[in-house]
């Protein structure tokens, strides 16, 4: 009787102890959270992935009842901020802005990245789509796309393109333009979208392709010049600027953006995270602003983690082999 009696109660011993984990967790999402979150922003101030981070933050911050702080941490195609957040603590205080750009394309286009973006991230949701919009200074001398790819073919080496440095959006979008028209114009890059447009509103550099999200209010007060977007059809918000496919030229392609926390961080703060951010996502202000942008807001299906981390996979597996190509083809001019 007294070997049972030992017996049960050490079983009962060891179910509490297997327990605790589980036990900690729980606690650890009911409270969280109970400090500032730290959103990293891999690019400058001024960027598409830094406008749409701080439209979602605000809303994000309303619906934990916490506050979200926004960090800028730029540098070397968005992997110095991303490596950062792959090496903090799994707690849920520590946030990645990603994109295409630094999820995609850094991994294979900048030397010596020390993370990987399936294995050292966990993905929180999608925040937002964007087409890119083909914009030049406002003085250059042509008057649609089909005049300006005319232009590009007969004078690429006197041609500066800028972009928001090697693996960023924009540099994707210079990848995909170059390889539609067949050219290749003196690339510019620069340590963010907000100095390559400074760049451009002076005059500069000639042209950008970049998230509509970025360049709206740009064109509206006639700083640069819009040629075309990348989309199936017109932007509501650029109704006026027609599509790359209406020129002839095909040109189409989706730029993302999406929250990630570290590996290791507690799929219950995960989940939290995620109804945080469907929660902002449908709230009718946060959606106002990001759609008058040139953005438009994922459905209600896509937000998921799970869904948001096979999307991930999917466009990792899309775009590494015209990276590599696109990659190997600079190499070999020396550029």
């Amino acid at each position: 009787m007294q070997l049972a009696t030992r017996v049960t109660a050490g079983a009962c011993l060891a179910a509490m102890l297997c327990a605790l984990p589980v036990m900690a967790t729980v606690a650890t999402a009911q409270t969280y959270p109970s400090k500032p979150i730290v959103m990293v922003v891999p690019f400058p101030p001024g960027g598409p992935s830094d406008v749409v981070a701080r439209v979602v933050a605000d809303g994000m911050s309303r619906a934990l009842g916490g506050q979200i702080v926004i960090e800028n941490v730029g540098g070397a195609g968005g992997t110095v901020g991303s490596t950062r957040v792959a090496n903090a603590a799994p707690d849920g205080y520590t946030l990645l802005a990603g994109s295409m750009g630094s999820h995609v394309a850094a991994p294979v286009l900048t030397p010596n990245v020390s993370y990987d973006s399936l294995r050292d991230f966990v993905p929180v949701g999608v925040t937002a789509h964007a087409p890119a919009v083909i914009v030049t200074r406002k003085d250059f001398p042509v008057k649609n796309l089909r005049e300006f790819v005319a232009h590009l073919k007969k004078n690429a080496k006197e041609v500066k393109q800028a972009h928001g440095g090697i693996g960023a959006s924009s540099h994707m979008a210079c990848i995909m333009f170059n390889t539609a028209v067949g050219a290749e114009p003196l690339s510019v890059a620069y340590r963010g979208t907000g100095p390559a447009m400074n760049d451009l509103l002076g005059g500069h550099v000639d042209f950008l392709c970049e998230q509509a999200v970025s360049v709206s209010s740009h064109i509206a007060s006639g700083g640069v010049k819009a040629l075309a977007v990348s989309a199936n059809e017109r932007l509501q918000t650029l109704p006026e600027v027609p599509t790359a496919k209406e020129a002839g030229v095909d040109y189409q392609m989706s730029i993302w953006a999406g929250i990630f926390a570290p590996k290791g961080t507690p799929p219950a703060i995960v989940d939290r995270l995620a109804k945080a951010l469907d929660t902002a996502l449908d709230d009718e202000a946060v959606r106002k602003r990001i759609i008058g942008l040139g953005g438009t807001i994922p459905d209600k299906a896509e937000r998921t983690p799970a869904r948001f981390s096979a999307y991930v996979k999917a466009e990792i597996d899309r775009w590494a082999p015209i990276l590599k190509t696109a990659k190997e083809a600079s190499e070999k001019s020396g550029k």
